[in-house]
């Protein structure tokens, strides 16, 4: 088809498109059309939402390792990045201005996920260790400092799956201000479950085994809790979401038409709650997806993506409730970026 056919030919569909319009106004449905079609590329336009902060962190020399997550005390204005490597601190924190401020060289073997969070008693950093070694298969508490508080499964074991503390490279953990732990047990080991615990280890409900069905996971891999009571669970294996509620474990519902390209990694909300960031590692990309409203998972729509440089491999994700940032591991990059929001 020559150029001249072809702008005929789409000057025909134009024209064609203009007079059924013109119909559906005489009859008086041209407006309902309007609206409907303004409201329907309203959410499925995306949008730029963030920008990267080319000045943070002041000194990257600092990343010596593979960074494989990163989480954000927002109440200290904190950044805890964890990393990988022979020689390597396990652990560097930042502050979120980007000053580095201190490492840790820890028991830990590999870190996976980490957590920071406030209760009203103290401050902790929570990490899963994925490692095969005597400290592997576990998740260790630390106190800001880096003095390890506690350990949760017995170091250097893999589970079998009957023992719901007996981990086998748990990739993420949650914790509420209450204390309840959210763990996602199943990093391509045997295990494939979602466990909530109480603060003094006591097994309230678990969820999951090796599956593609509903409740049934392939390496969960990332876990968050949003503000209306709901657990969500990056499944990566089976490129989807899963959604529980918190209080009882139930199955509310699951999302995959988001991740037709790439699984989802990491999973976690923004600090207005109005968006959920899901980092894609082999795309190498950033979805930002409008978070569902109270009582409903509806259709997963993405309003925004963060498109990164080729092979920097997003792995895990944080947010930062108290400015917006998102903070992104990325492993092949070996570095962590920070994102601001643009309003």
């Amino acid at each position: 088809m020559g150029v001249r056919q072809y702008y005929r030919g789409r000057l025909l569909v134009v024209s064609a498109s203009l007079l059924l319009l013109a119909t559906l106004y005489k009859i008086g449905l041209g407006s309902q059309v309007l609206n409907h079609l303004s409201s329907y590329a309203s959410w499925k336009t995306e949008k730029q939402l963030y920008k990267l902060d080319v000045a943070w962190p002041k000194f990257p020399e600092q990343f010596t390792g593979q960074t494989f997550c990163v989480a954000v005390d927002h109440i200290h204005g904190l950044v805890y990045v964890g990393q990988r490597g022979n020689d390597v601190p396990k652990v560097l924190v930042f502050s979120e201005d980007g000053y580095f401020l201190q490492a840790w060289n820890t028991t830990l073997e590999m870190p996976h996920g980490i957590f920071a969070i406030n209760t009203p008693n103290a401050s902790s950093v929570w990490i899963t260790d994925v490692g095969t070694g005597k400290n592997g298969h576990t998740v260790q508490q630390y106190s800001p400092s880096g003095r390890l508080l506690q350990v949760i499964g017995t170091p250097g074991k893999a589970g079998s799956g009957t023992n719901p503390i007996q981990f086998d490279q748990p990739a993420e953990i949650f914790v509420e201000e209450n204390g309840d732990l959210y763990i996602v047990d199943g990093d391509g080991g045997m295990n494939n479950r979602l466990l909530k615990l109480t603060p003094d280890l006591q097994v309230i409900w678990l969820r999951g085994e090796n599956g593609s069905g509903i409740t049934q996971f392939r390496i969960p891999h990332s876990v968050t809790v949003d503000s209306v009571g709901r657990v969500w669970v990056a499944d990566r294996g089976n490129q989807r979401l899963q959604v529980f509620d918190k209080t009882t474990g139930e199955w509310l519902g699951s999302w995959s038409c988001c991740f037709t390209e790439d699984s989802p990694y990491s999973v976690r909300f923004t600090a207005d709650k109005k968006y959920i960031i899901i980092a894609h590692l082999n795309t190498d990309r950033v979805s930002i997806v409008a978070a569902p409203p109270v009582g409903s998972i509806r259709d997963c729509i993405v309003v925004g993506t963060i498109q990164l440089a080729e092979e920097v491999k997003p792995h895990l994700v944080d947010v930062s409730m108290k400015t917006g940032a998102i903070y992104v591991a990325e492993i092949g990059a070996q570095q962590v970026q920070k994102y601001v929001p643009l309003d």
